[in-house]
């Protein structure tokens, strides 16, 4: 186990949930609540928009845990299968028709994360 590697990947995520939740709610739910879209919809963006923020929060935390007590490693392989995941969710749709999101820091945050965290395990 590779603490400074685990560490980092913490570091990354807990980053990423800091910034999504502030900085890009604020840009994010301001363009949704400017919009014609129903209410209901305002409001379901706004609850999928902080799941993930919670999401990155909880994977810092996990990594941070496992840092300290590698006991928990298996703790970290579903935290590197999501992370992964996304990054080629935002890879794979960014390539089809959605260029937009190749450069947004998503792909490249979730890679790094899943990428240390793997190789800190």
């Amino acid at each position: 186990m590779d603490y400074f590697l685990l560490i980092s990947a913490s570091i990354i995520s807990l980053a990423g949930a800091l910034f999504h939740g502030l900085v890009g709610q604020r840009k994010y739910m301001g363009a949704v609540y400017k919009s014609n879209l129903e209410p209901l919809t305002k409001s379901l963006s706004l609850v999928v928009w902080h799941i993930f923020t919670i999401f990155l929060f909880v994977s810092a935390i996990a990594l941070l845990c496992v840092a300290y007590n590698p006991s928990l490693k298996l703790t970290v392989y579903p935290i590197i299968s999501v992370n992964l995941l996304g990054c080629l969710m935002f890879i794979i749709l960014g390539l089809r028709g959605h260029a937009i999101l190749l450069k947004m820091p998503g792909a490249y945050l979730m890679g790094s994360t899943a990428l240390l965290a793997l190789l800190g395990i």
